[in-house]
């Protein structure tokens, strides 16, 4: 464990952005996988979902939890699909 004060601040910092990152990457991967099944499911509010996963992915790419190509890749995919459905 630190000694110094200001290293002691950084640990707990660190934890709770640790702690930001994983809740916001999980929702982004839930969003995602309720996207999909509701492609492929042909769901009625399929086009609402997808529509919430973009946005999932929009907030993790302003939050740099993903590279902003990423989100671009991740979006279109889910634009395809919901167009070939």
């Amino acid at each position: 464990m630190a000694n110094i004060k200001s290293a002691k601040k950084r640990v707990k910092v660190n934890q709770k952005k640790a702690a930001n990152n994983k809740a916001r990457n999980s929702a982004l991967k839930t969003a995602i996988k309720k996207a999909n099944a509701a492609i492929e499911n042909n769901a009625e509010d399929k086009e609402v979902v997808v529509k919430e996963a973009i946005k999932k992915i929009d907030q993790a790419a302003s939050h740099n939890l993903i590279h902003k190509n990423c989100a671009s890749r991740k979006k279109s995919n889910l634009a395809n699909k919901l167009n070939k459905a």
